[in-house]
């Protein structure tokens, strides 16, 4: 009798005959290949860099009118703390342009000296001698001081009694006022203006620091077409809804950028430099202010509040992904204001009340704020759900 045969099931047959299973590459579902993305990035990342060396250099250009407007409310405050009597409107650009001055000091390096013709000497030595003229004349030279003018008759008549004779009493209480000119009195006001000034304590102080402000300012203005640039790169792996919420978020949060960076030049500098030169006049101490570390603090201050400002993205961010809701955010909100609070302690550079005041303030107007736009959405979505229908 023979025995019966037992054939495979599909399933076991074709577990013998599957071979093992691979892993799915990356790109397997991309209509390019690794080495097409990584061209493209390269395209893309090379075009960002122009449009930097181009804001860069144009920067550099204007170094000296971007350096004059972040040194405007630091000379603005010395101002009316009667520390300074002016503040400096336009840089003095007497010797050309920053890459004019390079190219000069170049070849003046080399030992090669740029040639005048003979006809321009006439008009050159007439230009500095009258610029000598009117030095001599300047106000910066004079004084004027008010005397009065019994004991300047008084003293006088002490002097020479037989020529002059004594002063009547009725020109007592009245004064008289003498232009008393020197170039002392320039020398003087000169140190005096020097002595509130900006400071530098090396040589290379300066240079460095303008290179910086051109570079910080470069990247600030190419910042658009680089974000650009990158947004072409990403958008290409992106689903159309993604691509949507980059094209509302992406605008407000620049946005917001720019109103925390605006709100700390214009609001928050005034009143906290009047706070901190205030309390060194209240101590007696006259400040010395330097150039670098100014610069610095004007730069990471305002950028800081640009970041703090983006409180609301962030709170609608976690909402999205269903981290926290709108309710979280309403009962915890003494614990959000503890936090801000030690935030603005620790986002804020020179660590003063006046500014950690001012930092808070607007982030908790911010965070309710965020609270609204976290239930923006939510109700649009359960009004569009089947459940609400």
């Amino acid at each position: 009798m023979a025995s019966p045969q037992i054939t495979p099931s599909p399933a076991v047959s074709k577990s013998r005959s599957t071979p093992s299973i691979k892993t799915k590459d990356l790109f397997d579902d991309s209509t390019m290949t690794f080495g097409e993305h990584l061209e493209v990035l390269r395209v893309h990342v090379f075009r960002a860099m122009i449009g930097l060396v181009i804001a860069v250099c144009f920067s550099l250009y204007a170094g000296e009118y971007i350096v004059a407007f972040i040194r405007q409310p630091i000379d603005a405050a010395l101002v009316r703390n009667n520390m300074m009597e002016f503040v400096q409107a336009e840089p003095q650009m007497s010797s050309g342009d920053f890459f004019s001055y390079l190219s000069n000091s170049f070849w003046a390096l080399l030992g090669y000296e740029n040639k005048t013709p003979a006809s321009t000497d006439t008009k050159e030595l007439k230009q500095e001698l009258e610029q000598l003229q009117t030095e001599k004349t300047s106000p910066s030279k004079s004084i004027d001081l008010q005397l009065s003018a019994y004991e300047l008759l008084s003293q006088l008549h002490q002097v020479a009694p037989e020529s002059l004779p004594a002063p009547k009493e009725e020109l007592k209480g009245k004064s008289i006022t003498v232009k008393v000119m020197s170039d002392t009195f320039s020398t003087l006001r000169k140190a005096a203006e020097n002595s509130v000034r900006p400071i530098a304590l090396n040589v290379q102080e300066a240079f460095m620091t303008y290179l910086k402000v051109g570079f910080v300012s470069g990247l600030v203005l190419a910042s658009p077409w680089v974000i650009y640039q990158l947004w072409l790169f990403v958008a290409a792996g992106l689903y159309p809804h993604e691509r949507r919420y980059v094209y509302i978020y992406l605008p407000f949060s620049i946005g917001l950028f720019l109103a925390g960076a605006a709100f700390c030049y214009f609001a928050v500098f005034p009143l906290m430099l009047d706070f901190l030169l205030g309390y060194n006049a209240r101590l007696g101490i006259n400040p010395q202010i330097r150039i670098s570390e100014w610069i610095s603090f004007a730069v990471s201050f305002p950028l800081m509040f640009g970041i703090s400002f983006q409180l609301p993205l962030v709170m609608m961010f976690l909402a999205k992904i269903n981290v926290v809701t709108p309710k979280m955010f309403r009962e915890q909100r003494r614990m959000a204001i503890l936090v801000i609070a030690i935030a603005s302690m620790l986002l804020t550079p020179s660590g003063d009340p006046a500014s950690m005041i001012l930092m808070m303030a607007p982030l908790l107007v911010l965070y309710e704020l965020g609270i609204y736009l976290c239930k923006v959405p939510e109700s649009s979505e359960d009004a569009t759900s089947p459940a609400a229908a």
